[in-house]
């Protein structure tokens, strides 16, 4: 029978998994300093580990649980109590992408992910507008910043987003641990923020990418052009930009072109091959502050198989071609593949917590574990290039192989029952309390 179990017996014949060990090795080596005693940095690679197993449902109770612990109490502990950094182990863990996967051509992306909550005491959670449902959902949204290079992609920042319901409600915050200076900034705040965190750290970078949200900003824009770097950021089709000819509306200026002006170009390469689509590129003038010499300002016009238009307002501080600004716009979607394997393989969206500190602490971990995987994956891919009939090595692949030969579990019939008798006790606990909720209302 073909089972996991067979399947990490036929890895063993061509992969060196004591390398791997290392290299996640290297990873705890790199964060411990952020912590003042072993037992939390312990915990904390017990958490990673975790994330990284095949488990449906990622959370404290189910980790403790896959690792042998006793109760997820210790684990708890790491989120809410103990005394680390998470903004230090961010650091790490920008440093961390940056040394491997290091490009002075590289794009930051910025966006937002929804998780859909229940209730209204996690932090940040209100009814508003999240992509992940696709409509007006009680969620909770956080801003993140991926790096994006032709060798890799990870996200290296995150910032939780604070509506105006909460900042205004100080003592709301307050039960929710955030911090009193905490106030509130809209998205493209938080994301200027980070890009600027990022050129602060010397990540090596040449642009950066978003979407409407971020593309309309002009301060985002602003703070960009002041670091050196280029743009390419989506804006919507009533916006307006400045041109020879006066300020104009964009989706006025792509009805204006004539037929000869579409080009047609590959945005990279997706699921079903080469992305091509027709692309159109107007100059346009520049923006109130001063630019360096050579700098230059383009709209770039994407255009699909019916027709539909996308906007692009571009800066760039030496001029470029039109095949580079296509291949900054279409590197855009690497934070959406940062999602779907940061949620689907390390449970970066199944934290059960509601307060400030343990969310940044349970998100910059599951960060930091899709990292790795990122990274370990391209250093695999380098090491052992697929061979004819093969698709080459997917980080999808690769945490089945490192759960299979490396975090498989064994579980005594004892240790399953207790572990049975622990949550039918804790379920029965919060179904009191929540009948006893009732009857006072």
């Amino acid at each position: 029978m073909w089972n996991k179990n067979a399947a990490a017996v036929a890895a063993l014949h061509r992969v060196d998994v004591g390398r791997w060990q290392d290299a996640f090795g290297e990873v705890i080596d790199r964060i411990a300093p952020r912590f003042a005693r072993y037992e939390p940095l312990r915990h904390a690679a017990g958490l990673m580990q975790g994330m990284l197993a095949g488990l449906d449902r990622k959370n404290c109770w189910t980790i403790a649980e896959h690792r042998g612990q006793s109760t997820p109490h210790g684990l708890q502990h790491l989120l809410a109590r103990a005394k680390w950094s998470a903004d230090g182990v961010r650091d790490d863990l920008r440093c961390y992408v940056a040394d491997h996967f290091g490009d002075p051509e590289a794009i930051l992306v910025a966006d937002e992910t929804g998780d859909v909550k229940k209730g209204l005491h996690s932090v940040g959670v209100q009814r508003q507008y999240t992509g992940t449902a696709g409509r007006i959902e009680n969620a909770q949204v956080g801003v993140f910043l991926a790096y994006a290079t032709a060798r890799g992609h990870a996200l290296i920042d995150r910032a939780l987003y604070l509506p105006r319901s909460w900042t205004d409600d100080r003592d709301r915050c307050a039960a929710a641990g955030i911090p009193d200076d905490v106030e509130f900034a809209t998205k493209p705040a938080l994301a200027t923020r980070m890009v600027t965190a990022a050129v602060n750290a010397g990540v090596p970078a040449a642009w950066v990418a978003g979407d409407e949200v971020y593309g309309a900003d002009p301060d985002l824009r602003r703070a960009v052009r002041a670091s050196g770097l280029g743009y390419v950021l989506q804006i919507g089709a009533n916006r307006q930009v400045p041109t020879g000819a006066g300020t104009h509306r964009v989706d006025e200026l792509a009805a204006s072109l004539p037929a000869d002006a579409w080009q047609k170009r590959s945005a990279g390469t997706g699921s079903k091959g080469k992305r091509h689509y027709s692309w159109a590129l107007i100059g346009i003038d520049a923006e109130h502050d001063a630019d360096p010499d050579g700098a230059a300002h383009h709209l770039l016009i994407r255009r699909n198989d019916t027709g539909e238009l996308a906007y692009h307002r571009c800066y760039s501080p030496r001029p470029v071609s039109l095949a580079r600004l296509v291949r900054v716009a279409g590197q855009r979607w690497r934070i959406e593949e940062s999602f779907q394997a940061g949620k689907g393989l390390c449970g970066l969206d199944e934290h059960q917590v509601r307060r400030w500190t343990s969310w940044h602490r349970w998100t910059t971990l599951a960060m930091l574990t899709h990292a790795f995987l990122a990274v370990t994956t391209a250093t695999e891919r380098d090491r052992s290039p697929a061979t004819a009939g093969l698709i080459a090595l997917t980080v999808n692949e690769f945490r089945r192989l490192f759960d299979a030969l490396l975090l498989a579990t064994d579980h005594t019939i004892d240790t399953l029952l207790a572990w049975s008798r622990w949550r039918r006790r804790h379920q029965a606990r919060a179904r009191a309390c929540h009948y006893r909720c009732r009857t006072q209302q």
